[in-house]
């Protein structure tokens, strides 16, 4: 006779998102304590509430099976693109991105970003796209479907001035290619335009990599005009580079892509906020100087400290202990995403669960290495730390799928013969 288990969630995933949400509420807490009291004093209370939403969030969504999230996909990519859509009309921006159009706001209430959500919607929709075919793709030709499912979210992201998030939706593609087993060299190929776009900014750093790129047609073999087609896609995107750094992208952005070179190029205004992050962590010792005590917090040298640069907080007041444990518990938060994904029943429930890790890892990678400097800023939170309800909801609703992915999955629901 054979008996089924009772499904098991994983969580020790949901102890770790936890863990790391109360860390977070803390240093938003800590971030409020500065010498002249601002309405930042205040945000870590809705921070608590957000948290509350959120966990009934991701309770909902773990109660619905993966067919139902297969099935809904589709609808919610669509809903995705509508209220993208409407950024043009409703939206608005914040900070030193005040010019863009990011934040739904209705009434002059700002609502949230629904670039957060989307980035949910866009790993579901092309797990669904991915798992429907019977082998990975293997030709740049066959890619034209998962690209769309990305590309056209990230169009309406860039053109509304978000171009943090925009990155997470690369990360995520490559990464979900990745797991559904495209080649690695036609990954390369894939991604061969934006690098030819990032190395125009040097002749000599295009022209070595566009020699590279013509050795690894050729050791492709693509098909003549997909062989074609890359080259002169690498051709066309190192004319138009300067073009876009002229006229696409908006003062704010340039200078913060300027400034990463050179942080000392602008230390009063762009350089300023790398340069306050440097000297918070790097003062921060090995214990630090103590919770809410971050002299550079509490003199608001720190720009955003509540946000993008909340981590810096962390280094200046824990020290590299107080880091040390954050980054923990985002590795352990990783790795158990990636466990979910290995053993999901099904390759749609795999896809989704290293997608929504590929999501995590790139905010992570992102937002730490700005606030030291290895890393251009963009604007991109850190996951269950910064300030911000939509943020917090969204990372919830991911913990909740991957709680319903385990508990579907064959460690968890396998069954014993008697």
């Amino acid at each position: 006779m054979r008996v089924e288990r009772k499904a098991i969630p994983d969580f020790p995933l949901a102890a770790v998102a936890l863990l790391l949400s109360v860390y977070g509420i803390l240093m938003v807490y800590s971030a409020g304590q500065t010498d002249v009291p601002t309405v930042v004093a205040r945000l870590y209370k809705s921070q608590i509430i957000w948290l509350g939403v959120s966990l009934v969030g991701a309770f909902a969504i773990s109660r619905a099976s993966v067919r139902f999230l297969e099935w809904a996909a589709w609808p919610a990519y669509l809903g995705t693109l509508v209220v993208l859509a409407s950024l043009f009309v409703l939206g608005s921006g914040a900070g030193d991105a005040a010019s863009s159009k990011s934040w739904l706001t209705i009434g002059g209430h700002r609502i949230g970003q629904p670039s957060e959500l989307a980035k949910i919607t866009v790993v579901l929709m092309l797990a669904r796209v991915l798992a429907s075919v019977r082998e990975p793709p293997k030709l740049l030709v066959e890619l034209w479907r998962p690209a769309v499912v990305v590309g056209v979210p990230m169009v309406l992201i860039l053109a509304a001035g978000d171009l943090g998030s925009s990155i997470v939706f690369v990360g995520i593609l490559f990464a979900m290619l990745f797991w559904a087993g495209v080649p690695w060299l036609t990954l390369v190929l894939l991604a061969s335009p934006i690098v030819s776009l990032i190395g125009a900014s040097s002749t000599w750093v295009w022209g070595a990599w566009f020699f590279l790129l013509i050795v690894l047609v050729w050791r492709y073999r693509p098909y003549l005009i997909e062989g074609i087609g890359v080259v002169l896609a690498n051709v066309f995107m190192g004319i138009i580079a300067p073009i876009i750094w002229d006229h696409k992208l908006k003062a704010y952005q340039r200078q913060r892509l300027l400034v990463f070179l050179d942080p000392s190029s602008d230390p009063r205004a762009s350089g300023y906020h790398v340069i306050q992050s440097q000297v918070a962590i790097g003062s921060g010792g090995w214990l630090g100087k103590g919770f809410t005590m971050g002299t550079q917090k509490r003199l608001a040298f720190l720009p955003a400290q509540h946000t993008d640069f909340i981590f810096s907080v962390v280094g200046e007041e824990l020290g590299f202990i107080g880091v040390a444990l954050a980054l923990s518990l985002f590795l352990v938060l990783f790795l158990r995403s990636v466990r979910i994904a290995t053993r999901a029943n099904d390759s749609f429930s795999s896809l989704v669960a290293f997608g929504l890790a590929a999501s995590w890892f790139v905010h992570v990678g992102e937002n730490v290495g700005m606030t030291l400097n290895l890393m251009p800023i963009t604007g991109i939170p850190l996951p269950f730390f910064s300030y911000g309800g939509s943020f917090m909801l969204a990372s919830w609703l991911a913990v909740g799928i991957l709680l319903r992915i385990s508990s579907e999955g064959r460690g968890r629901a396998d069954t014993l013969a008697i």
